[in-house]
């Protein structure tokens, strides 16, 4: 399979370099397909998304949190390489974190960027991240 490789039952590990050889795998990645698109294409199909470094300690206390309401998000872990296609929108509100300089981890709900761990425990704390987690058809309540 090229492309997405899993690494764990929670992990999927995605590979943004172009295939050497062609794949017939359903899970293929179009090899015109820029790393940028790719990673705009994977936050559209999945209502709760986290980009991570591999074994980054933040990355895991966000898969518990959510884990934790019942939520189990995509996790895809990037090469530092990748890290730098991660998109950087200006965030809607101050508290989210999506940054050129902290892109990683960088949580995604319903294709808006959440932010890092601080940004989803306030939005936790706040009361606003179940009905969030509802609205995309993440969580049942």
């Amino acid at each position: 399979m090229q492309g997405l490789r899993r690494c764990s039952n929670e992990v999927v590990r995605l590979d943004l370099s172009p295939p050497s050889v062609a794949s017939s795998s359903s899970l293929s990645i179009d090899v015109a397909e820029s790393a940028e698109a790719r990673i705009r294409r994977l936050i559209s199909e999945h209502p709760v998304i986290i980009f991570s470094r591999s074994s980054c300690c933040m990355c895991h206390v966000m898969k518990k949190l959510l884990a934790t309401l019942g939520v189990h998000p995509t996790v895809i872990e990037l090469d530092d390489h990748e890290i730098a296609a991660l998109p950087s929108p200006a965030p809607l509100d101050a508290d989210a974190d999506c940054s050129p300089r902290s892109p990683a981890p960088a949580v995604f709900i319903g294709g808006t960027c959440v932010g890092g761990l601080e940004s989803l425990v306030a939005l936790h704390l706040s009361g606003h991240l179940v009905p969030k987690l509802v609205e995309v058809g993440a969580l049942w309540v």
